[in-house]
């Protein structure tokens, strides 16, 4: 079939937009940019149209401009700087989610009338790739009235199980902007401090799942001495990619996926996008099934690294809001650390700096705050549980916390706070009566 016979333009495709629809789109990379760029232009004739996104990488004016909230109501599995923006004019909430249940649950409340996605070009067989994601995208596509997909010349062609054949998509769009990328984040004196603790831990062969920011990036850094390494990861990184560039991931030891490395989106530079494509190292695979807590565990010698806001003297962690203001998301925290505990000799590690810098409500003035505390602020959303915890990792150590009582977490939390705040922090607890006297 020849996919021009379903090519329309942006101005036909939001015309298929109706008051009261739920349209979904791609996550980071994946959203569809076109489409996005021009809803608003129908904004004068619809309402209540929900659009959920993830990790949105751009602000639209649909989900942006004050002016359109009550034509677009913005729900999101996990925010970014364009959704925080969105959030202080009252049409964006926040969908709680495990991302291994993000498509499953929505759909269990509500279907999509449209689905959107940036997709690469057709191949010679008639197959699309959804390219940079399947987080939910599969999932989502499947369930939806009418699937439009943004095909782009610049998106890279990935293997896994997102490939839609050209007569399953109601609808083409043909765009050619850049795939939205993102700069590495440097590596501070603390991220190096941190990744080089959580790096002792790591073993020839074992299988990683890493984020992205200065601190992963320092661990993955410190990783170039390992052998046969393996990835199960939500997100693929440039640190990952180095690795496998460098030899030291190779997936041999693994016991599922063994050579691949898989993840369910990528995320990067232009350089990792080109690496990726037509890569048949790497494969993309459906979010509810990448990172179900259950196949992660089925890898032995599972690592898991994540970060997180604020922890409190119990092990819980804030890893999503601050206080009751919505920051990011519970995103696969949740999955990847539960499915390395279940993984065998699999270890989980959540890592914060000791401290933050923050505005004084009263003064305004910025000042140092401990990011270790008695309780978390009033509001935060508990994205790990302390039945859940692990490793907890600072700039002053490690605090393994497995299989320990509250008495015995407050002096390991204690141990890895900033020294400024220690004394203070155990008084607190005292009197609050986490521990007591003895």
């Amino acid at each position: 079939m020849d996919y021009h016979e379903k090519l329309i333009t942006v101005t036909e495709a939001i015309s298929k937009v109706k008051s009261g629809d739920y349209i979904v789109t791609g996550l980071g990379p994946a959203g569809a940019v076109l489409f996005q760029s021009h809803l608003h232009e129908v904004a004068d004739r619809v309402k209540d149209v929900i659009i959920s996104t993830c990790l949105p990488m751009y602000e639209y004016p649909c989900l942006n401009d004050p002016q359109y909230r009550h034509s677009f109501i913005h729900e999101g599995w996990f925010y970014t700087g364009p959704m925080r923006k969105a959030h202080h004019h009252g049409a964006t909430s926040f969908i709680p989610n495990m991302l291994h249940f993000a498509a499953t649950k929505r759909l269990f409340h509500r279907k999509p009338n449209i689905f959107v996605a940036a997709a690469a070009m057709p191949d010679k067989h008639g197959y699309i790739s959804l390219s940079t994601s399947n987080t939910y995208e599969m999932q989502m596509f499947e369930a939806a009235d009418i699937k439009i997909l943004e095909i782009n010349p610049n998106y890279p062609r990935l293997h896994g199980d997102h490939h839609i054949h050209v007569s399953q998509v109601d609808y083409l769009l043909e765009a050619d902007y850049e795939v939205p990328a993102i700069p590495i984040a440097p590596i501070t004196e603390k991220d190096r401090k941190i990744g080089d603790a959580v790096a002792r831990f790591i073993k020839d062969g074992d299988c990683l799942q890493l984020g992205i920011g200065g601190i992963p990036n320092a661990i993955a850094s410190d990783l170039f001495g390992k052998k046969d390494l393996g990835i199960h990861t939500e997100m693929m990184t440039n640190g990952m990619m180095d690795l496998m560039k460098a030899g030291v991931v190779t997936g041999k030891r693994k016991q599922i996926h063994k050579n691949k490395v898989v993840c369910t989106f990528v995320m990067g530079t232009r350089e990792l996008y080109e690496f990726v494509d037509d890569n048949p190292a790497v494969q993309i695979l459906e979010g509810s099934y990448t990172n179900d807590p259950y196949v992660i565990g089925q890898n032995d010698n599972m690592v898991s690294i994540n970060t997180t806001l604020e922890v409190d003297l119990t092990g819980q962690c804030a890893s999503e809001s601050i206080g009751s203001v919505q920051f990011s998301g519970t995103g696969g925290q949740t999955d990847t650390a539960t499915g390395a505990q279940i993984s065998k000799n699999g270890r989980s590690f959540i890592c914060l700096y000791s401290t933050a810098m923050v505005k004084n409500p009263q003064t305004g003035e910025r000042e140092e705050i401990s990011k270790i505390v008695p309780q978390l602020k009033p509001g935060a959303a508990v994205s790990l549980s302390r039945n859940d915890v692990d490793y907890v990792v600072t700039e002053y150590g490690v605090a393994a916390l497995r299989g320990t009582s509250i008495r015995e977490r407050v002096e390991l939390l204690i141990g890895i706070a900033h020294p400024n705040f220690r004394e203070q922090l155990r008084k607190d607890a005292l009197e609050m009566g986490i521990v007591y006297e003895r």
